[in-house]
């Protein structure tokens, strides 16, 4: 049942020419999100969740049997295409929102994904709850656009550490939408013992021909790899 009449169901499509194995064999995968047009941030599918969700797609087999979680997720879509091609997969969406949290779950449901395959809790960005406890072991962890606000960089950094020190050999891929040239996660990263690389979306999409502007539009987004530097 539809949330209102606001709502609209969105359809992502991700294709390759080629399968896991590298073979010519067409592989397709759909995700059926559902979008509100009066949206606030965790009611829509930004463009940064778009290009992760591809960066996923295209390196599905290394998903594979992967424990993974997804930060700020609202819409879900990254976490979604990871459950879709075999991760085991934590979605997660601040306990203070309920209403975004209810979203995300339906965003969920809608493609038919079971507990086993993906979960839906409350994760609130630096507040180190006793429940960060259950995030592990953790493989990957993923966020798409959190850094859209200078004022919640340190939360997500501090909220990474912690799950860093938990999970070791844990790695945070984002996507970065960049909005300012005077914001910086630089100094944060090396005040929590954090080192980041940046990934390549030149090549992006081009298994399926698509072309990356058509993700992206007019903005700049960058996928970085953000790792704990101890």
């Amino acid at each position: 049942m539809s949330d209102g009449p606001t709502e609209h169901i969105k359809t992502f499509v991700f294709s390759s020419k080629y399968n896991t194995q590298g073979n010519p064999q067409e592989e397709k995968l759909e995700v059926f999100i559902p979008e509100r047009l009066q949206a606030t941030y965790s009611f829509y599918t930004w463009p940064s969740a778009s290009v992760l969700a591809w960066f996923l797609w295209e390196n599905r087999r290394d998903l594979i049997g992967k424990k993974v979680l997804e930060i700020g997720a609202g819409t879900a879509l990254p976490g979604i295409v990871a459950a879709k091609c075999g991760a085991e997969v934590i979605v997660s969406e601040s306990a203070l929102l309920p209403k975004s949290l209810q979203h995300t779950r339906r965003c969920c449901q809608l493609n038919q994904l079971g507990s086993n395959q993906i979960k839906v809790v409350g994760l609130t960005w630096g507040l180190l709850l006793d429940n960060l406890e259950n995030f592990k072991p953790l493989d990957i962890i993923l966020g798409s656009d959190c850094f859209y606000d200078p004022a919640v960089f340190e939360d997500i950094l501090v909220t990474l550490s912690y799950l860093f020190e938990i999970n070791p050999h844990a790695k945070f891929i984002c996507t970065y939408q960049e909005r300012s040239s005077d914001w910086s996660i630089e100094h944060l990263l090396a005040k929590w013992k954090l080192n980041c690389q940046i990934h390549s979306t030149s090549t992006l999409g081009q298994s399926a021909g698509i072309n990356i502007l058509d993700l992206i539009g007019p903005h700049n987004i960058l996928i970085l790899e953000i790792i704990s530097a101890n």
